[in-house]
């Protein structure tokens, strides 16, 4: 059943076009220097944004009402979501999307009960790209929201949020792979600090790195070919990040 049974394909028609749903400057099948503008700019759905944001802000409660999502955290509205991200991608032509671990499934009471709500919801993600032939442009954990990170991930001052935050980016890892995905990003929302009064910038660091390096040992062991990508958000959520954009030459020579 359509989540959008109105809404037809979205097709370009040019400037003049009064049609709200319509492509007025990107044609997708058009050629710049050489390629289409469809490889030029290989559009990708956020999924965090587009399927799991609720209109909430630090004032008010969510406001965004969705017909096809019945507001729970249950494994089976996350599988009927999917397919209704799916339909939404297909009309809007865009060729990829990409999501977090724990956008795509809900979290479990245990590592265990998480991965298998994963790789229920994973099957139907892989359908959906069968189907459309929409493709994974990269996955990503989740490494920030519970607030098991509030001190951090892999930069935590806790050996056992550091082993949480290991196993969570191996799952993760393990599904763009199946996924197909183009890349891996890494988003250390929660490596940083506020304060120096507790802080080991050393020690700190050095935990990051390993955890890069083993993510890249295991890439190598999985197989997998895509790209590591390492997304810098200064001051986001915390003062100091240790996500930065690096010179190459300051570049960990495995990463």
């Amino acid at each position: 059943m359509s989540a959008f049974p109105k809404i037809t394909k979205i097709n370009y028609e040019g400037p003049k076009s009064k049609n709200a749903l319509t492509f007025k400057h990107y044609n997708a099948s058009e050629r710049v220097a050489g390629k289409t503008m469809r490889e030029h700019l290989r559009f990708a759905v956020c999924y965090w944004h587009t399927f799991r944001g609720t209109g909430t802000d630090p004032f008010g409660a969510g406001t965004m009402l969705r017909p096809w999502d019945d507001g729970s955290n249950s494994v089976a509205n996350a599988q009927k979501r999917a397919r209704v991200a799916f339909e939404f991608i297909e009309k809007l032509g865009a060729p990829f999307y990409c999501f977090h671990d724990r956008d795509v499934a809900p979290e479990g009471r245990s590592l265990a009960e998480s991965n298998k709500n994963l790789d229920v919801v994973v099957k139907v993600l892989k359908e959906e790209q069968r189907r459309t032939g929409i493709k994974l442009l990269w996955g990503t954990a989740n490494l920030f929201s519970n607030p098991r990170y509030v001190h951090g991930a892999a930069t935590s001052c806790s050996a056992d949020v550091f082993a949480f935050a290991g196993a969570q980016v191996k799952k993760a890892l393990e599904v763009t792979h199946e996924l197909g995905g183009a890349g891996y990003v890494f988003w250390g929302g929660r490596e940083g600090y506020s304060t120096l009064l507790n802080t080991d910038l050393k020690r700190e660091q050095e935990h990051l790195a390993k955890l890069l390096h083993m993510a890249v040992d295991y890439k190598k062991t999985l197989g997998f070919k895509g790209q590591f990508f390492i997304e810098p958000k200064p001051k986001e959520p915390t003062k100091h990040q240790y996500d930065s954009t690096p010179r190459v030459s300051e570049l960990p020579p495995r990463v």
